[in-house]
């Protein structure tokens, strides 16, 4: 349970970030923990994507593959980490960019990236109710052999699955908590099962020439470290999400420490399990030829039925993996509402006023989460027409992610490398202690007005009189000023660290490689699978993430810059008015 101290620290440094609390905190470490792990879910992912990296690099390319990605996954996480100690906030991303960027771009910068992050997040939760609809229909082509799949039958349960993710997150999200504890020891408790029994059973195993140094190209490339590349990305989806604890900031208790030690330790535990899986299914892989090409969809579906004894056996196994992927689907869409309603919040997407609602019982964005599914399962309808164009749609959550990653953890790059730019966690500026990277700025029109209160730590100014959105270029600190509709936009302030981050030359480093891999990643998950390219072989991810891009930016001149500002300061926030600066 969250006590009223650790409650007012966090509203009170939710307010330093401009926001009042409206969402209820009802996670704690463990529940936040349990959370995390069950969204990377990378012992089921490896068994889900294991035909990617495998056609393009073989065992020895999938192995180590998993542990390039896994470390400087861990690498890229930290920079996240670093970032949400600074300012917890559900807005995540985009955030951080305006927080980060110079003054003159910040506004455009981060509308980009809120759509990005929105689009990625709104792509996951089609792609994992999609699993979890295929492996449902891949479990009765297991146990009925008779049956002939279509994809209109797949999108159809896909559509369930959302349904039932849609119910736990609106009728009933007081459970998610315990549902998240529940799930992770199932996770552990699944994985123990599946390990033992694949050894137990599968005779003869692979040899260690086999796991550790063969390799494959049936991707016909001209080299095969060209064909690792390209597997590479099966790897990287693995990892992919391990923000989504981000987008529950203003649901968690001491969420500027509790984040980044859930983001690590959920990533340690991933990985040792998903290492494991991956070496104990190579080893029991059997007939290559027969797991790649198998009726069922998935290729762990044939690895189960062709080494367990029994079909009732393998689906039993197979329902462990799909129960796991669906409470990841349901996890995915909190994480994703969640940010879709931080965006709506600051007027960054179309009929913001609607979406941003919170409902009063149970205080979650239920029109956000109804949004967010709505638009997930029209993209699944792209499944019935051409699974290869839905792969594309897939794509969009390592570019999306990465790109959202990319922007911010490079502003953070150039402001570690200038001395002074960022303060030591509980630095004193203008005589208080910061504990958050900004504070709201507000005008002297909105501070003289009677029904308003301000911040503890707000900055009142003068409002220029000829125009209501300029930045008085005098102060020592960015001046956001009310716009024609009464809004107060949040300014940033010192950057100060938060509890938790990487100091001196270590994190530097860490930083740099962190947006060098990710840089490497973006790069290659445009290439397609295989040669030679033909139109129903070809990788349209480029095509979908920069359409993402462009619509935005279009949006962005036609109406979005007339609602979009930047992050906003809620009046509720405002109580006291502390200090009037006048220039």
């Amino acid at each position: 349970m969250t006590g009223p101290i650790e409650r007012s620290v966090d509203d009170a440094l939710l307010a330093r970030l401009g926001k009042k609390q409206v969402l209820k905190r009802r996670f704690g470490f463990w529940s936040l923990f349990g959370f995390a792990v069950c969204e990377l879910i990378t012992w089921e992912t490896v068994l889900a994507l294991f035909s990617q990296g495998f056609e393009n690099g073989g065992p020895s390319g999938l192995l180590y593959g998993f542990v390039i990605a896994w470390s400087s996954t861990l690498s890229v996480y930290t920079v996240i980490s670093e970032l949400a100690s600074m300012a917890p906030i559900a807005a995540g991303q985009y955030y951080w960019v305006y927080m980060l960027a110079p003054e003159r771009y910040r506004v455009f910068a981060s509308y980009i990236i809120g759509w990005l992050t929105s689009m990625a997040w709104i792509a996951t939760v089609a792609t994992e109710t999609l699993f979890a609809g295929t492996m449902l229909q891949g479990l009765a082509v297991l146990d009925y052999p008779s049956y002939s799949p279509t994809h209109w039958q797949a999108t159809l349960l896909t559509w369930a699955a959302a349904l039932c993710s849609t119910f736990i997150n609106t009728v009933i999200p007081s459970m998610l908590p315990r549902i998240e504890i529940g799930t992770v020891i199932f996770h552990i408790a699944g994985f123990i099962c599946i390990i033992a029994v694949l050894w137990h059973y599968t005779d003869p195993l692979h040899n260690a020439d086999f796991v550790f140094r063969s390799s494959l190209n049936e991707g016909n490339w001209p080299t095969q470290g060209l064909s690792y590349c390209v597997g590479f990305l099966g790897n990287v989806a693995t990892f992919v999400g391990a923000d989504a604890s981000v987008h529950l900031a203003e649901e968690v208790s001491n969420a500027a420490s509790t984040i980044p030690r859930v983001i690590t330790w959920s990533m340690i535990l991933n990985g040792i399990v998903g290492f494991v899986m991956m070496i104990t299914l190579l080893f029991c892989l059997g007939d290559v030829d027969s797991v790649l090409n198998s009726n069922t969809g998935f290729p762990f579906i044939q690895i189960f039925a062709n080494n367990v004894p029994s079909t009732a056996g393998a689906t039993v196994m197979t329902a462990i993996v799909l129960i796991l992927t669906w409470a990841c689907a349901t996890g995915i869409v909190t994480s994703s509402s969640r940010m879709t309603w931080a965006f709506a919040r600051d007027r960054g997407t179309p009929f913001s006023r609607f979406i941003s609602k919170v409902d009063p019982r149970t205080q979650v964005p239920i029109i956000a989460v109804c949004v967010v599914v709505t638009i997930a399962c029209l993209l699944t309808l792209i499944n019935i027409g051409s699974p290869t164009a839905f792969n594309d749609v897939i794509s969009l959550t390592i570019t999306g992610f990465y790109g959202s990653y990319l922007v911010p953890a490079s502003l953070l790059l150039y402001h570690r490398l200038k001395k002074g730019n960022i303060l030591p966690y509980g630095s004193v500026v203008d005589g208080q202690d910061i504990e958050s990277s900004s504070s709201p700025v507000v005008s002297d029109e909105i501070a003289s007005d009677p029904s308003t209160t301000l911040p503890p730590d707000a900055e009142v100014t003068e409002k220029p009189k000829k125009d209501p959105t300029t930045t008085d270029p005098s102060s020592s600190n960015p001046i956001e000023v009310v716009d024609n509709q009464g809004r107060i936009t949040f300014a940033p302030n010192q950057l100060v660290w938060g509890p938790w981050h990487i100091p001196g030359l270590l994190g530097i480093i860490n930083n740099i490689y962190a947006c060098v891999y990710m840089t490497f990643v973006i790069f290659w998950s445009f290439w397609p699978p295989a040669t030679p390219v033909a139109a129903d072989t070809m990788n349209y991810s480029v095509v979908v993430t920069g359409g993402v891009i462009i619509f935005s930016i279009i949006w962005y001149f036609i109406r979005g810059r007339k609602e979009y500002k930047g992050p906003l300061v809620d009046k509720e926030v405002i109580e006291v008015i502390r200090r009037v600066h006048v220039e």
